[in-house]
């Protein structure tokens, strides 16, 4: 499956239904106590992009991005309305927003992540596709600059110093990024008049593992 760099009409994706999924095996025992356990490391995201549709015109923008995916075999950018920023929704984004890692004065690439915390845990999600041009580093308390101090990789979240940063020092970053999807059906069933009553087709989406 080939990876389409661009990004579903982010018009059309306000309003679709989504977030993310786990997946929990739980196995009752006799005595009433469970035992739970999973095999994902991460959750996945699904999406209904036909919850995103208000007009007849929506939905030609639909088939035609639908078309040149060509249903579920190629990949694209997906955004996320309640999860595409590195800070809150109330802040404006930072250079300093989410903790990369440490310099150790060799290393030059740092991968882009975001923390999820609540109370003594945490979850630590890879950032594989950031937005062009949004991405802000810091390295300690210095904000750099892109293109001079550093590079980013849209298609990978990979983001390069033009020097190793110091031994110790704090790598930070603020960025907005898209989920990477694809469509996970192959089969759109569109009724006009079933629109216009109100009635919009169901259209998944899925995440995929990169």
């Amino acid at each position: 499956m080939a990876f389409h760099e661009i990004r579903f009409p982010p018009a059309l994706s306000f309003g679709a239904l989504g977030g993310p999924e786990r997946r929990t095996e739980i196995v009752e025992l006799a005595n009433g106590h469970e035992e739970r356990n999973t095999p994902w490391a991460a959750s996945r995201r699904r999406y209904d992009a036909g919850t995103g549709l208000r007009a007849l015109d929506d939905l030609e923008v639909l088939i035609a991005f639908f078309e040149a995916r060509q249903g579920m075999l190629h990949g694209f950018r997906w955004k996320d309305w309640g999860d595409y920023r590195s800070a809150p929704a109330s802040r404006a984004i930072t250079a300093f927003d989410q903790l990369l890692g440490a310099g150790d004065g060799e290393t030059r690439e740092f991968a882009l992540r975001k923390t999820y915390a609540s109370g003594a845990q945490s979850h630590l999600r890879p950032i594989l596709k950031p937005v062009a041009g949004s991405v802000l580093a810091a390295v300690g308390r210095d904000a750099l600059t892109l293109g001079d101090d550093y590079t980013v990789d849209t298609a990978t979240g990979l983001v390069t110093f033009s020097r190793p940063p110091d031994a110790g020092a704090e790598i930070r970053a603020g960025f907005e990024f898209d989920v990477p999807v694809r469509f996970d059906t192959d089969l759109v069933q569109v009724s006009v008049a079933s629109f216009s009553a109100g009635e919009v087709p169901r259209v998944p989406v899925l995440e995929v593992r990169l």
